[in-house]
């Protein structure tokens, strides 16, 4: 069976954890050699001795009790703790698609799937991630973990929104970074998906809410995920169009190419304030076209985790 062949036919996020699995093939060889370093004081659960194992961890006090032999069980030390942060509001749901695939994806598919791949990764490293997903309200937190359920309850939350019918109307960027910021107590690297679309404060207020990212020392990513055919180069036919704002209704009537230059002018400024604010504020900018491959994601994970540990 052709594995990418069938997952191609399939729908998209019931196959998350195959897909982010084949994303990521072939980027995770070598990262580091040996990701357990002992074990940590805090006690998970007992299992079963089996024969050839370790005598180490056994629990002589429970085998007094209980004449079996247990082992007990840590939670692994982590080198890293990674916290992804998703945009989920109306924008990112751009451009429609009808079916999602690997090779067909909008804003929001690329994000989810993007994610998915990262914490393949992170898990197979023995890492802790989290995740925390907004729109016009905090939709979903979940703090930095390694354990193997916690993985699975994350892959669910993605996949959750990957088959979501409706959108939220708003972006709350700014309100919900700075209770993102808040929530993460200890060092982590922190990576954001976003369209970077937003009414709710001024650029230069989301600019700061940017900025409370970096409280506590945590290093910063953000990936800026667009449709750069459309968004940024405003490539349309010159047939009259309605332009609608998918988060405040709003709409203009009007023919593309009688816009287009100014269009790329402004949106090309405001990309660049980005770019300028993030590089001040020593956060990693990475500009993302969602008909792009996820290997500029990956790649930028490497290097970040490797500049971290």
């Amino acid at each position: 069976m052709n594995l990418q062949s069938e997952l191609n036919k399939a729908a998209l996020f019931p196959n998350l954890e195959l897909l982010a699995n084949q994303v990521v093939e072939g980027f995770i060889s070598g990262i580091h050699k040996s990701p357990f370093h002992g074990f940590s004081a805090e006690f998970a659960e007992h299992k079963i001795y089996n024969n050839g194992e370790s005598t180490k961890h056994i629990d002589w006090k429970l085998f007094a009790k209980t004449d079996k032999l247990y082992t007990k069980r840590y939670e692994e030390e982590t080198n890293l703790r990674c916290h992804m942060i998703l945009d989920n509001s109306a924008s990112m749901y751009y451009p429609k698609v009808k079916q999602l695939e690997i090779g067909n994806l909008n804003k929001i598919g690329f994000g989810i799937l993007a994610i998915a791949a990262l914490m393949n990764v992170l898990k197979k490293q023995r890492d802790a991630v989290g995740l925390s997903v907004y729109s016009d309200h905090y939709n979903f937190y979940a703090p930095e973990k390694g354990s193997e359920r916690h993985f699975q309850m994350l892959l669910a939350q993605l996949s959750k929104i990957g088959t979501s019918k409706e959108a939220a109307k708003e972006t709350k960027t700014y309100t919900y970074l700075h209770q993102i910021a808040e929530k993460i107590k200890r060092r982590s690297l922190i990576f954001l998906f976003t369209d970077m679309f937003q009414t709710e404060k001024e650029d230069t207020e989301l600019f700061e809410a940017l900025r409370h990212l970096k409280y506590n020392k945590h290093e910063v990513v953000l990936f800026h995920l667009m449709d750069k055919e459309h968004e940024l180069h405003f490539n349309f036919d010159n047939t009259p169009k309605r332009f609608l704002d998918v988060e405040t209704g709003e709409h203009l009537d009007l023919y593309a190419d009688n816009i287009k230059e100014a269009y790329e002018q402004r949106i090309t400024q405001y990309f660049n304030d980005i770019k300028l604010k993030c590089a001040q504020y020593r956060i990693k900018y990475i500009d993302i076209d969602v008909k792009s491959d996820f290997s500029t994601v990956l790649n930028t994970f490497l290097v970040e985790r490797n500049n971290f540990l």
